[in-house]
């Protein structure tokens, strides 16, 4: 089992890696909006999508994995209302590669993060 980490404060407080690698298989744990480079997160729900799927790239590049491996996908949206606005983010990210998908609509725990993305990836 290998641990993946972003170094974002959250991974150390709350006791969670970025992603895990088993086998063929990374987890990667709920990815919010923030640009972890500078803990900055966006106004805007597509763009705080469309650094969620940066960061998501980047584990699964670190991990040995791309975007085509993803399998599964959650969306937890803070407010039902927000989705039509971070589809075309979602759909730029994920179109082509179509994974299983849910969408949640739930409470996250700072009140900037609109988003959370979690995926599932294989290699097999």
């Amino acid at each position: 089992m290998r641990r993946i980490s972003t170094g974002s404060p959250f991974e150390k407080t709350l006791g969670y890696s970025r992603a895990i690698v088993k086998g063929g298989w990374c987890f990667v744990s709920g990815v919010t909006g923030y640009d972890y480079a500078t803990m900055t997160m966006p106004d805007d729900v597509a763009a705080q999508a469309h650094n969620c799927f940066a960061t998501i790239a980047s584990v699964l590049d670190e991990a040995g994995f791309a975007m085509e491996d993803i399998v599964r996908v959650q969306y937890t949206f803070t407010d039902a209302a927000l989705v039509e606005a971070a589809t075309p983010a979602l759909g730029a990210a994920m179109g082509d590669i179509r994974p299983a998908a849910t969408i949640v609509v739930a409470g996250l725990i700072k009140p900037e993060m609109l988003i959370e993305v979690e995926v599932t990836a294989f290699k097999g």
